[in-house]
């Protein structure tokens, strides 16, 4: 739970916040795929500047290759943290998006500062995506089985857009 986001009773019982709206589905709900979505907001608020650093930092052969590629990928990541941060918000939840939360919230492992070597960058990457990817499947179970189709829709296709990018990265060091 992050630190100072909740009131001290919903601090205490776990309970999410959620802003008044007309929103179809169900309160209880709700506040399940809010803090859902918080887990995978902070996440992806990480995996883009772990992937931002990948990108400042490159070197080797295949330089300029990789150098674009992770460009490509931070960009498409940072779609994700606008598209969770507002479905987030549209169903009554307060998108907590700072590099601060993210900290606290996100699954990933802290991405070493002293990586240099293209095929280091891509393998260590290459973790932080799966990791999200398998954390985002047992969401959409959870958005599903919540009976919230629209999260579970959103979780498929950040899904699928990571499993893209696991194979452009696992390309570079596969035989």
């Amino acid at each position: 739970m992050a630190k100072g986001n909740k009131s001290d009773k919903a601090e205490k019982t776990g309970k999410t916040n959620l802003h008044p709206t007309k929103n179809p589905i169900s309160e209880n709900i709700r506040g399940a795929m809010v803090e859902l979505l918080q887990v995978h907001l902070a996440t992806a608020v990480d995996i883009t500047y772990q992937t931002k650093q990948a990108h400042w930092n490159v070197k080797g052969m295949n330089f300029i290759a990789v150098h674009k590629l992770f460009d490509e990928l931070h960009e498409l990541t940072e779609g994700y943290v606008d598209t969770i941060a507002e479905r987030l918000t549209a169903i009554g939840g307060q998108a907590h998006g700072t590099v601060q939360a993210a900290v606290e919230n996100s699954i990933l492992e802290p991405y070493p500062l002293d990586l240099v070597k293209s095929e280091d960058h891509l393998k260590r990457l290459t973790d932080s995506y799966a990791a999200w990817s398998a954390a985002v499947e047992k969401g959409i179970e959870e958005a599903s089985e919540a009976g919230d189709p629209l999260t579970e829709d959103l979780l498929t296709a950040v899904g699928r857009g990571l499993d893209k990018s696991i194979y452009f990265m696992e390309s570079h060091f596969q035989s």
